[in-house]
């Protein structure tokens, strides 16, 4: 419990680890140890290299690397670096530490079967959740099972085998693969292209075969429009036809005029008493005379 003295101060609360490889596991731990109370202080502990190594294991960063990942988690306070493995009194009481935070499994280590079991013991504990399907351990053995993969890429991006701990015969054998994928990947983009290419021309094949049938359909229906049976071509050849007809063959004038009315008294005279007769001229003046009288009395017999 908190002294009576210190409640209006924030709640120090701690959780340590090793935090190697930080990730969302850890960060989730950290946030729910932060929030535990209101008004809370999170001072987090992280392990030297050497602590480490001698009773968890060789870790991927170092210490260094580790501390500052940890300054720059948001929920952090404070980082206490080379923390102890096991919390004793002196160390909960130097850093004025209300409560330990950490996930409630046993965590057997230096030869004790719970590290943690002396602070639950004087209720000082509080358990946080795991985050499952992340911890650092999964993420080494991802690396470790995908090894051939991480280790051509990184040879490709140019670090040496030494640095990879490579043999010669593996950086070969690694290189050639990474040839092979290259080739892979260009055939790859070729296919694509190419699949686009046959699309583009598809696609414009389409709409040429579209615009084909619609001015086909245009041409057939002018076509029709102008040479069909009622087509606007056979009538201006029937009227062409007619009017010529008309031009080599025009209508007959009438055969008779009609005859005027005549007088019944006067039948028509069977000579042409109009028509000049021709006389020879007179010989003498004694002829001429005679020749006047003689139509004279022609004239008054007709009368």
């Amino acid at each position: 419990m908190i002294p009576a003295s210190q409640v209006d101060r924030p709640v120090r609360v701690y959780a340590d680890g090793i935090f190697d490889l930080f990730h969302s596991g850890h960060a989730r731990a950290l946030m729910q140890a932060k929030t535990l109370f209101p008004n809370s202080y999170l001072l987090v502990g992280v392990c030297s290299d050497d602590l480490t190594h001698k009773f968890k294991g060789f870790t991927v960063m170092n210490e260094a690397e580790r501390y500052e990942a940890l300054r720059h988690c948001r929920y952090v306070d404070e980082v206490i670096r080379d923390a102890p493995w096991t919390l004793t009194p002196e160390f909960l009481e130097k850093h004025k530490i209300d409560f330990v935070a950490h996930d409630d499994i046993p965590y057997s280590s230096a030869g004790s079967d719970d590290v943690y079991k002396h602070i639950k013991e004087a209720g000082m504990f509080v358990p946080t959740q795991r985050t499952e399907g992340i911890s650092t351990s999964d993420i080494i053995t991802r690396i470790v099972r995908d090894y051939d993969v991480y280790a051509r890429r990184n040879l490709q991006r140019g670090y040496t085998a030494k640095e990879l701990n490579v043999s010669f015969i593996n950086e070969k054998k690694y290189r050639f693969q990474n040839q092979v994928d290259k080739m892979k990947e260009k055939v790859k983009t070729v296919e694509e292209r190419s699949k686009e290419f046959v699309n583009r021309v598809e696609e414009k094949s389409h709409d040429l075969i579209q615009k084909w049938e619609e001015k086909s359909r245009e041409f057939i229906g002018n076509f029709l429009e102008l040479f069909g049976p009622d087509g606007a071509w056979k009538q201006m050849f029937q009227e062409r036809s007619s009017r010529m007809l008309q031009a080599l063959s025009p209508k007959q004038s009438p055969v008779s005029s009609p005859t005027r009315s005549r007088s019944p008294s006067r039948s028509p005279s069977p000579t042409f008493s109009w028509l000049p007769i021709k006389t020879s001229p007179p010989s003498s003046p004694k002829a001429a005379s005679a020749s006047i009288s003689s139509l004279s009395e022609g004239d008054e017999d007709e009368k």
